[in-house]
């Protein structure tokens, strides 16, 4: 299968993600950017967005671009850093982009984005295993 295609494919089989409403908007090889909008019932109790929401987010994209080299990959460690309050309505976007590809670990740093402002800073380190995405 090829590359590029395989976050599509994710997508259709991850009723998480689509339940949050994640749209792809850039899909290439080791790379994928997608978004979503916050909707009210991802808000806490104090009326901003539950941390998991741009987590998800930035996890989404992470995987994806972590399997577009066309081996399942599995995160093992992650961590996110909330820098800004979300509100409904709010359109965020997250980026993950994994050029390199010569171990069976990566790690990669992605930042949500609401427009210009950076929301969240998420980290992650990412397994290879051997296993192909076939189409």
């Amino acid at each position: 299968m090829k590359g590029e295609h395989i976050p599509h494919k994710m997508l259709g089989l991850d009723a998480f993600s689509t339940w949050l409403g994640i749209e792809i908007l850039e899909s290439h090889i080791g790379r994928c950017r997608v978004g979503m909008t916050v909707r009210r019932e991802m808000l806490n109790s104090m009326g901003k967005a539950h941390g998991g929401i741009s987590y998800a987010l930035a996890d989404t994209a992470f995987g994806f671009a972590a399997n577009s080299h066309g081996k399942y990959a599995v995160s093992i460690e992650t961590s996110v850093n909330h820098i800004e309050a979300l509100e409904e309505g709010d359109y965020i976007e997250a980026e993950s982009v994994i050029e390199k590809v010569n171990t069976k670990v990566g790690f990669n740093v992605i930042e949500v984005k609401r427009g210009d402002e950076l929301v969240a800073l998420f980290k992650g380190v990412v397994y290879r295993t051997h296993k192909d995405w076939e189409g």
